[in-house]
């Protein structure tokens, strides 16, 4: 390793945010009732509540009977209130005051009127008809936007298939608040374009006002997941994608942007908000990174994306080094969307992907030279596409195929890669983590599952998601050995026992597509972070068992 502070661009001045502490915290709590229409108690309903003001709101869950307390930091005020309770809707819009006199806030129902514009992207599959071969194209649609906006379309199959070219010309770092272009189209196979849009077509209003099939919905929460605390702090431009979270020791949250060249912190306790701009090595290519990873001497890493190569944060002087691709391995297609710095102390090495050709490649911090590893160079052609990377304490790589079903490890001395294949086909692994035991926890996105390749046994054990159409992004052990998982899909976060098989989902009181997790070990209890990419915000769940 270098030492500080290394050779680099230097940080411009961050952009700041006005801070926006959080809610008071001395005064007594309140509680109330959630009632139904008939004047029943509802279990499970997303009570939220934001002061007058604040980029902060808080939310609870009502219990059996309905009832739900306040935590101790919503202090006296004036505050909107809003509910997630499929079915149902705040009976007229609704605030409050909270003050000294006030006793109780009770929270009366009625039935929604639009159970559409209430439904997850999980609900929107469930109720489509169809098998799960013609709503797999979909899961990828979730990255950019909502199933909503599909299954509301009036387009037929005719209209639709240019307009589902348009969109797969779209860059992976792209949301409806910020729409960027690849610089090289995508290839088309025309015939599966027309499957597509037929099925679309089938499942939207292009043929009547209403849909043909009756909207599904998920149960609401009960028992334990009604015993929980959120935090959603509000990030302040809607363009703000927050795509991987990182905790430190001090208690900020550290943000890689999806869609702007820009490393983001936050720090909940006084609501400061700072942005760190790094420089775009090639304009007017989509800009925002994926993978936000630390190393061992106080450094965060970016990958990139289509910027290309790695950038390199030193956090005590605040500034950035670039380590472009050289001109052999850098193309108008070039994607660097991983990035594992982990052990880099080890070898002086940092490893990374190629998107567009498939490939492992490793960076040098001394010398700024990248190598290039073809993990399938003896395979037949097939779809492949290395995406989440773990490293052992020697700087071996570990990395998901996310385009086959396999784990593949690159030997840091050899370069030799060995590939594990999952016992699930077509199961698109993504994520991972690495625990202290060398054992690789990852999630089956196509597969509705979170799984365990232990690397000393060479032996894999796989667990179902809950709930169907789930499709796990990522996963997180905490010190307790219980396994944390989210996505785009469910707007649940999943907690699971692997001794056990036992599990809980706590339901977010918004749409809330989520990629990389984080789960801070130094809490008590362990507490949930993770980004609302589309949401502009970041989220924080605390489990109160």
């Amino acid at each position: 390793m270098l030492a500080w502070p290394r050779a680099g661009f230097a940080a411009p001045e961050p952009h700041l945010a006005a801070p926006e502490p959080r809610l008071a915290t001395a005064e007594p709590r309140l509680g109330g009732r959630v009632l139904s229409p008939r004047g029943e108690p509802l279990e499970g309903v997303r009570v939220s509540v934001r002061k007058e003001g604040a980029a902060v709101t808080v939310t609870v869950v009502s219990d059996h009977d309905g009832r739900f307390a306040l935590p101790a930091d919503v202090g006296f005020g004036r505050y909107a209130v809003a509910v997630r309770a499929v079915g149902f809707a705040l009976k007229s819009p609704a605030s409050f005051v909270f003050s000294p006199a006030t006793e109780r806030m009770d929270i009366a129902l009625a039935q929604t009127q639009d159970l559409a514009a209430q439904l997850s992207n999980t609900e929107w599959l469930t109720s489509m008809p169809g098998d799960f071969e013609q709503k797999r194209p979909l899961i990828e649609c979730m990255s950019c936007h909502t199933l909503e906006r599909i299954a509301r379309s009036h387009y037929d199959a005719t209209q639709l298939v240019p307009v589902i070219k348009r969109m797969a010309g779209y860059a992976n770092n792209t949301t409806m608040q910020r729409i960027q272009r690849r610089a090289v189209p995508r290839k088309f196979d025309d015939a599966a374009v027309s499957k597509l849009a037929q099925y679309l077509a089938s499942v939207n209003l292009s043929r009547g006002p209403s849909w043909s099939y009756p909207l599904k919905t998920l149960p609401r929460p009960q028992w334990r997941a009604t015993r929980v605390v959120i935090h959603q702090y509000d990030l302040p431009r809607k363009s703000i994608a927050p795509h991987d979270v990182r905790v430190d020791a001090d208690g900020r949250v550290w943000y890689s942007n999806f869609v702007e060249n820009f490393l983001g912190r936050f720090d909940p306790r006084t609501g400061e908000h700072k942005e760190f701009d790094y420089p775009a090595v090639k304009p007017g290519f989509p800009t925002g990174a994926l993978a936000l990873e630390a190393d061992g001497g106080g450094h965060l890493w970016l990958a990139p994306m289509f910027q290309s190569g790695l950038v390199e944060f030193d956090i005590k002087t605040s500034t950035f080094k670039i380590y472009r691709l050289p001109s052999n391995l850098s193309t108008d297609a070039s994607q660097q969307s991983l990035v594992m710095p982990r052990q880099s102390q080890v070898d002086g090495k940092v490893w990374t992907n190629d998107v567009s050709t498939q490939a492992i490649l490793r960076l040098d911090i001394a010398t700024g030279g990248f190598e290039s590893i073809d993990p399938f160079k003896f395979l037949a052609p097939a779809s492949h596409s290395p995406y989440g990377m773990a490293v052992d304490a020697g700087n071996d790589l570990y990395f998901m195929d996310f385009g086959g079903e396999s784990i593949g490890r690159v030997d840091a001395k050899t370069l030799r890669t060995t590939l594990y294949p999952i016992p699930t086909k077509r199961s698109r692994p993504r994520r991972c983590m690495m625990d202290a035991q060398g054992r690789i926890w990852f999630a089956e996105f196509a597969a509705n599952k979170v799984a365990l390749f232990d690397s000393q046994k060479d032996a894999f054990k796989e667990w179902d998601a809950p709930t169907p159409h789930t499709y796990p992004y990522d996963v997180f052990l905490d010190r307790n050995g219980e396994l944390w998982s989210a996505g785009m899909a469910s707007d649940r976060v999943l907690r699971l026992d692997p001794a056990t098989g036992q599990s809980i989902e706590y339901l977010l009181p918004l749409q809330t597509n989520i990629r990389r997790i984080f789960i801070d070990d130094s809490a008590r209890p362990v507490t949930f972070w993770a980004g609302s990419n589309h949401g502009a915000s970041i989220v924080e769940l605390t489990p109160l068992d």
